[in-house]
C-alpha cells in the first residue's frame, strides 16, 4: 500500500553537509529525507521580498498621508482667509463701532499695529458706524507700535470725518496713553490708571557676578560699539550717555504727541511728563482725560447709537488650529528629511 505524504521527497543533500531549516535549526527528516537547501533559499527570498514590499507600502502611506495633511492645512487656511474677507450682505444699521486694545502693545500681538489698524480701517469704512470707540486696557509696550496706531487713527478720522473716543478700563499707561491721545475725547473710570508718560530701557548686568565666579567673558566684535548693552560686559560712561540720548529723544516724541492730542485741555506741571501715573479722577483734573464714563455710556449718551458692533480682530479657533497644525506639520517634514534608511 503506497503512503500519502504531504511533501514531495527532497533530493538528498550533498554528502557530509548538514541540511538546515529556514530558522537555522537542523531540518527534520521528511519522508526519510532532509529538507533541501533549495527550499530554505526560497523561503529566505520570500521573506526578504515580503519585507521589501512592507517597507514600500509604509513609505507610500507616509507620502499619501503627508499630501493629505498639506491639503487639509491649505483648506483650513483658505477658509480662514475667506471668512475674514467675505463681504457683508448689505449696509449695516446705525451703531457704535468698537475696537479693543488689550494687553501689551507689541508687534505681532493682538494689540499690535497690524491687528489694530486693520480693525480701525474696517470700523471707519462701515457706513453704519456713527463713531469709533477705542476701548483700552493696557499697561503699555512698544512706542513704535503705539505711534503707528496713533497715526492711523488721525488719518482715518480726517478721511472719514467720524469722531473717535477712547474709553479706559483698568489701565491706560505709557504706550497705551500714546494711542489714547489720538481720540477726540478720553473717558475713564474714577479708579482707572492713566499716564506714565515716559520711556525706559531695562536689563541686567552680570559682569560683577562673573568676576566673583572667575568666569572670563570672551566677546569678539568688529566695531567698538557692537557689544553695546551686552549684559555680561560692563557699561562705560560713553555707552550710558548714548542710551540716555536715545531715551530722551523718544520721550520728546511722546511729549509732542500728547501735547498735540490734548492741546489746551492739558494742565501741564512738573510731574506731567515725569513718568508718574494717576487715577482716572486725577487724570481729568490734570487734563489727561475728559470725562467719567464707560463704553455703554459713550454709545448711549455721546454717540447716540446704543447698538455696539465689535470690530476687534481676534484669533479664532480655526487660526489657532492652523498655527498648531502648521507647526506640527513642519516638524514632521523636518523629521522626514532627516530620515535615512539603512540596512541592518
Amino acid at each position: 500500500m503506497q503512503e500519502n505524504n504531504a511533501f514531495p521527497p527532497a533530493p538528498p543533500s550533498p554528502e557530509g553537509a548538514p541540511v538546515l531549516s529556514p530558522d537555522g535549526s537542523p531540518a527534520a527528516p521528511v519522508n526519510g529525507h532532509a529538507a533541501s537547501a533549495d527550499a530554505w533559499e526560497r523561503s529566505t527570498l520570500e521573506r526578504l521580498a515580503f519585507a521589501s514590499l512592507q517597507e514600500q507600502r509604509s513609505a507610500r502611506l507616509w507620502r499619501n498621508g503627508l499630501r493629505l495633511a498639506w491639503l487639509l492645512f491649505f483648506a483650513v487656511m483658505a477658509w480662514v482667509l475667506l471668512s475674514r474677507t467675505s463681504p457683508t450682505t448689505g449696509p449695516s444699521t446705525p451703531h457704535t463701532a468698537m475696537v479693543e486694545v488689550r494687553g501689551e502693545i507689541s508687534a505681532g500681538s493682538e494689540a499690535g499695529a497690524e491687528t489694530i489698524n486693520t480693525a480701525l480701517k474696517a470700523a471707519f469704512e462701515d457706513e453704519g458706524a456713527k463713531a469709533v470707540v477705542v476701548v483700552i486696557n493696557s499697561p503699555g509696550g512698544s512706542p513704535v507700535q503705539a505711534g503707528l496706531i496713533n497715526d492711523e487713527i488721525r488719518r482715518l478720522k480726517a478721511k472719514h470725518g467720524k469722531p473717535v473716543y477712547a474709553v479706559v478700563e483698568e489701565s491706560c499707561a505709557s504706550a497705551a496713553y500714546y494711542i489714547a491721545v489720538a481720540a477726540d475725547s478720553i473717558y475713564v473710570d474714577k479708579a482707572s490708571i492713566v499716564g506714565s508718560i515716559g520711556v525706559l530701557m531695562d536689563g541686567f548686568g552680570f559682569s560683577g557676578l562673573m568676576n566673583k565666579l572667575g568666569v572670563d567673558r570672551r566677546l569678539l566684535t568688529a566695531g567698538e560699539n557692537k557689544g553695546f548693552m551686552d549684559p555680561f560686559s560692563p557699561m562705560d560712561d560713553k555707552q550710558r550717555a548714548y542710551a540716555q540720548q536715545l531715551l530722551n529723544q523718544i520721550h520728546q516724541q511722546f511729549i509732542a504727541t500728547v501735547k498735540a492730542g490734548r492741546g489746551d485741555r492739558l494742565k501741564e506741571n512738573a510731574d506731567t511728563f515725569s513718568g508718574l501715573f494717576w487715577t482716572g479722577q486725577q487724570a481729568i483734573e490734570l487734563g489727561l482725560a475728559d470725562h467719567l464714563g464707560g463704553l455703554e455710556y459713550v454709545a448711549r449718551e455721546v454717540v447716540k447709537a446704543e447698538d455696539i458692533m465689535d470690530y476687534t480682530r481676534r484669533e479664532n479657533v480655526a487660526e489657532r488650529l492652523a498655527k498648531r497644525f502648521g507647526a506640527a506639520l513642519g516638524e514632521s517634514a523636518v523629521r522626514a528629511l532627516q530620515y535615512t534608511p539603512s540596512l541592518r
